[in-house]
């Protein structure tokens, strides 16, 4: 097998110059769309004291010198989410902000330890309002692109077709058998891990002795899911239960869910949406939990942002979405692989 030759050279460089080109004026269009709203473009430093208290998000860690020579440890942030918060404390109410984010342990098609994330916020507005947002994002690239199709795979469909939208629990009664909230307590803070394994293993999905309700049910959207959400239209997969939503904010009509939604396109998992909590110590609460399940199945953990919580007093009911902007220019212009759309891959990826 001829291996492929680095990004760099000029004939590769000449095959993925239109995609490239293509991402600056999606990149420029969607600047556009949002400051004729309002809104203001911010920039989040990438140094944080933590990079985010996720169980399954991994971060790299930096090393400082202090002014003293003390050791000071810093972490690259996995998502600007933290610090755009803090602005919304500090008074803004329309954000946004093309971060370059870093996750360890992310190697797979359509996963790199280097991206792009397009993140942003509205104050005071509903959670509906940034589903519509991803929405036009979507239709905005392609039609910036040159098309009015999102491809993948050598799948297409209609960027404006009309969108799908379903919760979690109905995804998983339609897909894999299961009555997912049965699981759940009626405050939704307590899951029931056995009851959601046993309809897992009616349902043809191996489990382990050792596997957590979290473990069971991402075992069950990976598999069951996932792979069958936004082929004929674009899917948004909304209410996730409170358990699997730790930064978002219970919905008024049932406490077992929350305002978490996640876009599918074709597959692929495009946007992640919250309406935010603020709640300090419901969210300390959450962080430890997601800390200590860290721990026991990494042997890590990361530190609490005090100063995030802190600001959370201040900060207003707002709603926000974390956007994949590599792929969804991936998807706008139908190139084959996550690289083919990245000025430079990160090293390892060019191949």
């Amino acid at each position: 097998m001829v291996a492929a030759s680095p990004w760099w050279s000029r004939g590769r460089h000449a095959d993925r110059r239109p995609f490239l080109l293509a991402r600056n004026r999606i990149k420029a269009a969607i600047r556009r769309h949002f400051e004729a709203q309002d809104f203001v473009e911010v920039e989040c430093a990438a140094l944080q004291t933590s990079p985010g208290n996720e169980t399954h998000l991994h971060a790299f860690a930096a090393n400082a010198v202090g002014r003293s020579g003390e050791p000071i440890r810093y972490y690259l942030h996995t998502s600007p989410e933290f610090a755009s918060k803090k602005l919304l404390a500090a008074g803004e109410r329309r954000l946004f902000d093309f971060a370059r984010v870093f996750r360890n342990r992310e190697h797979a098609p359509l996963n790199v330890p280097e991206f792009t994330m397009l993140e942003w916020y509205r104050a005071n507005e509903p959670y509906d309002a940034v589903i519509d947002d991803t929405l036009r994002l979507v239709r905005l690239a392609a039609e910036t692109a040159g098309t009015n199709a999102l491809s993948f795979r050598r799948q297409s469909i209609k960027a404006d077709a009309s969108p799908e939208r379903m919760s979690v629990a109905t995804a998983f009664a339609k897909y894999a058998g299961i009555d997912l909230l049965a699981t759940l307590s009626p405050d939704g803070t307590i899951s029931n891990r056995s009851a959601l394994a046993a309809q897992a293993a009616r349902a043809g999905i191996a489990t382990s002795d050792n596997d957590t309700w979290s473990d069971v049910f991402s075992r069950v959207l990976v598999e069951r899911v996932e792979p069958r959400l936004g082929h004929d239209q674009p899917t948004i997969l909304d209410r996730y239960p409170r358990v699997e939503a730790a930064l978002a904010r219970a919905c008024d009509d049932d406490p077992r869910v929350a305002e978490r939604f996640e876009l599918y396109v074709l597959g692929v998992e495009l946007a992640n949406g919250f309406g935010e909590l603020t709640d300090s110590v419901e969210q300390r609460r959450r962080f430890e939990h997601e800390m200590a399940e860290k721990d026991r199945i990494y042997g890590e953990r990361y530190p609490i942002d005090e100063d995030f919580l802190a600001a959370l007093a201040d900060m207003p009911p707002a709603s926000g979405v974390a956007l994949g902007f590599d792929r969804l220019v991936l998807l706008a212009t139908g190139a084959e692989g996550i690289e083919d759309v990245m000025w430079t891959p990160p090293a390892g990826r060019d191949r």
